[in-house]
């Protein structure tokens, strides 16, 4: 699914336009992106965990030319999945 059809999804689901799901979803989006920012995690009870994680200096290469070069240090972001989101997953249907 792509966001398109999340916004088409959530519209349907709500009885609201696509204009306001798309709305609503990048006002999600920037909330998250935000408190990511400021290294604090978003926890969606029941759905899941996004932390952000600091990657330490690295060595690497160039996979075309396999030339040695240092991967920079970075924040990335880590999803842990709810227990109520892995009991829907992996529930007999």
């Amino acid at each position: 699914m792509n966001k398109t059809e999340l916004i088409n999804a959530l519209a349907s689901k709500v009885n609201i336009n696509r204009s306001q799901s798309r709305q609503y979803l990048d006002m999600f989006l920037e909330v998250l992106e935000e408190t990511l920012k400021e290294e604090e995690p978003v926890v969606i009870q029941g759905f899941g965990t996004f932390e952000p994680w600091k990657q330490a200096e690295r060595p690497g290469r160039n996979p075309r030319t396999g030339v040695p070069c240092k991967i920079p240090a970075r924040i990335s972001v880590k999803f842990k999945a709810g227990k109520y989101l892995l009991e829907t997953l992996n529930s007999q249907k």
